[in-house]
């Protein structure tokens, strides 16, 4: 089912300075001198659409830096007098959208602690009504797109058409290389939802740190994301918040450098016919899984019942050990990941013993003598 969103193309309402688009500023307005200096800095390397930059800061825990405040929103004021770029800034709460626009603020992004929340969304959205400005929706914190679904309808139904995304990453419980874990698929379930939804990636809250921006930042356009946003500090080794995942904007211009933009489509007749063959393969080969899937799923049921009538427990640890090892052996074999592997095939063992549960949950037909 697809998402029914009311929209305006992106480049009515985000001109791009450069390709790909990139909205970039300190994670944290400090000072007035520190905002000017970046947003020169910024403005000079010509790779940016718009500034960003943190007025009001969500934190974790009562005492630390929570943004200047209102007081930032003049200086970002000065730094578009100054360099010409359009100002973005989040916000949590319709107090904050009044101060924004009222300084004349060009783009205003709901955060990922302001999505997990619809009271927080909808008193965002009851202040916008009758605004004709860009608002962007970070994913939630937690991996729910239903919520994130839901903060963009709220946004949407007050009246927003310059409506986009940004995905940021998700919390997760298990610690990994990254501060948000990316979970793409979320991201591409949005997309395939609403393909008119531009969506555009929070490389910095994903990594965490600035060594893992440029791989990130590919992958986001790979993934054919409109665009990306990066937190950019004059000298981030000092920046007050957020300073292991900061560049510097002479460091961002770098990385946009190398970057690699590839399309969506080619009007290519070759390329075409030679892609169609490979995708019917691909949908042959699909077929054929998933026939597999149901043949193996038919003599799990004939597993379920025999196990039942004789008294047998569903689940033997020892058989689910064998499967696990000498298939993940296989599958490296065929150079096969084996994570994609293990999450294949706990998929279907989890199938296996839902449908076994159902089984066993049934009284064994008794034929009459």
């Amino acid at each position: 089912m697809k998402l029914n969103l009311n929209l305006q193309p992106i480049d009515t309402w985000l001109k791009k300075t450069s390709e790909p688009l990139l909205i970039a500023g300190p994670c944290s307005a400090e000072t007035e001198d520190q905002l000017i200096a970046t947003a020169h800095l910024i403005a000079k390397t010509g790779k940016a659409s718009v500034l960003r930059a943190g007025i009001w800061k969500p934190r974790t825990r009562p005492g630390e830096f929570e943004g200047i405040g209102s007081i930032g929103l003049q200086w970002l004021k000065r730094a578009k007098e100054e360099t010409g770029l359009p100002t973005a800034v989040e916000v949590a709460t319709a107090k904050h959208v009044e101060e924004a626009l009222a300084a004349g603020v060009d783009i205003l992004w709901v955060g990922a602690r302001s999505t997990v929340n619809p009271f927080t969304v909808q008193e965002i959205a009851d202040a916008l009504k009758g605004v004709d400005i860009p608002v962007l929706v970070k994913n939630p914190v937690n991996p729910d797109l239903q919520l994130w679904i839901g903060a963009l309808e709220r946004i949407n139904n007050a009246g927003i058409t310059k409506l986009g995304a940004i995905h940021r990453g998700f919390s997760s419980f298990e610690k990994t290389a990254f501060r948000n874990e990316p979970m793409w698929e979320i991201a591409i379930q949005l997309k395939t939802l609403c393909p008119e939804l531009p969506i555009i990636n929070d490389p910095s809250h994903i990594c965490g740190n600035r060594e893992l921006i440029p791989y990130i930042s590919q992958k986001a356009l790979d993934m054919d994301m409109q665009g990306l946003m990066i937190e950019s500090h004059m000298d981030p080794s000092v920046a007050w918040t957020d300073a292991k995942q900061q560049l510097t904007p002479s460091a961002l211009a770098e990385l946009m450098d190398h970057l690699t933009l590839r399309k969506p489509e080619i009007r290519d007749k070759d390329f075409t016919d030679k892609l169609a063959s490979l995708r019917e393969n691909i949908d042959k080969i699909d077929d054929q899984i998933i026939q597999k899937i149901a043949e193996r799923m038919q003599i799990v049921q004939k597993i379920g019942e025999y196990k039942r009538d004789n008294g047998v427990t569903i689940l033997q640890v020892n058989r689910w050990d064998q499967i696990m090892n000498k298939r993940s052996a296989f599958a490296s074999a065929l150079k096969l990941d084996l994570n994609f592997t293990g999450k294949f095939l706990e998929l279907i063992h989890s199938e296996s013993i839902r449908k076994q549960t159902e089984i066993m949950n049934d009284k064994p037909v008794v034929e009459e003598k």
